[in-house]
């Protein structure tokens, strides 16, 4: 290994990791170059050709076979979070190259915060009563709000994420319904829900709210179809993955008024086109994937790059290998 170890780090887009962790030493032993934008292609390449060690954060940036094999140097690559769905793991292992990761922290509780945050955005309309209020206005006819409290809330997925937004709605006065692919009347009455079908979970909810893994049997699985079935003043959530939800049938079902509004942390292309129509869908609220994005969770990214960086540099075991 050479003394001065090259190490370029990916997808630092909040210019958050050298606030959050002790970087003295690693500067000291290894040139650091951490990129802000977002890199794809053969700017991708120029960026991480001369590399030993790679960082990417989250899923930011891709890694492909094509791209890995022309990485001679590479010694190490890491990415934060526990899972990775743009990263060719068999190629880098192939090449025995080792793949290190590292947890993020609180990450579903953030994203059960943001998931509610959403929710009552839009319910309440809050972007555009603040932009009544901007514009020098006060109430109008879109000031006049519905409750929540006594609504039914549609939640797919009750696990750790669903589980947490399924007790909020109970907070709040809501019927809680629940439906997965192996979901049973036991396990959602654990959580004080009720087991439906797919069809009468989106026909029947005020608020859908996606928690679902984006596996096989997942992806896709709201489409047009099942948009059409979603009640005129409902609103579909997602701080899952875009993978569930066909987006262009999402934009054509709500110029269609069903269902009546969408919140959407989670895009097919990330980030977010400029040109792109979600950003300006009057009855969409969209936020740039946030659900992970909070101070306790980079932090421990942070922390755990300088520490695996370091473990690296000395010839020590990773302190968390991937494994695929």
């Amino acid at each position: 290994m050479p003394s001065l170890a090259n190490i370029v780090i990916l997808g630092d887009y909040e210019r958050a990791l050298r606030r959050f962790s002790h970087w003295e030493t690693l500067d000291q032993r290894a040139k650091i170059t951490i990129h802000h934008e977002p890199l794809q292609g053969e700017a991708l390449y120029e960026a991480v050709k001369d590399a030993d060690a790679i960082v990417i954060v989250r899923d930011r940036a891709p890694f492909n076979e094509a791209l890995i094999s022309r990485l001679s140097k590479l010694k190490l690559l890491m990415f934060t979070g526990e899972r990775n769905g743009t990263l060719d793991a068999a190629a880098l292992l192939s090449r025995n190259i080792p793949i290190a990761c590292t947890p993020g922290g609180p990450s579903k509780e953030t994203t059960a915060e943001l998931t509610w945050a959403l929710i009552l955005g839009a319910a309440k309309r809050l972007v555009e009563q603040r932009s009544l209020l901007a514009s020098g206005g006060w109430r109008d006819s879109h000031s006049v709000l519905p409750m929540l409290s006594g609504q039914r809330l549609g939640i797919m997925g009750l696990g750790a994420i669903g589980s947490r937004v399924a007790r909020v709605g109970h907070a709040f006065g809501m019927e809680v319904v629940t439906w997965s692919p192996n979901m049973t009347p036991e396990r959602a009455a654990a959580e004080h829900a009720k087991s439906v079908t797919l069809d009468e979970l989106l026909s029947t909810s005020k608020v859908v709210s996606l928690h679902l893994v984006a596996g096989p049997g997942t992806k896709g699985i709201i489409g047009a179809d099942q948009l059409a079935l979603m009640r005129p003043d409902s609103i579909l959530v997602n701080t899952s993955r875009s993978a569930l939800i066909s987006m262009p049938d999402l934009v054509s079902a709500l110029t269609k008024g069903s269902p009546g509004q969408a919140a959407i942390d989670v895009f097919d292309v990330e980030p977010l086109p400029a040109d792109d129509v979600m950003r300006n869908t009057p009855n969409l609220l969209v936020t740039p994937h946030l659900g992970f994005v909070a101070e306790p969770i980079i932090a421990a990214f942070a922390k755990g790059i300088t520490e695996t960086l370091e473990a690296w540099l000395d010839g020590e075991p990773l302190p968390k290998p991937y494994k695929p």
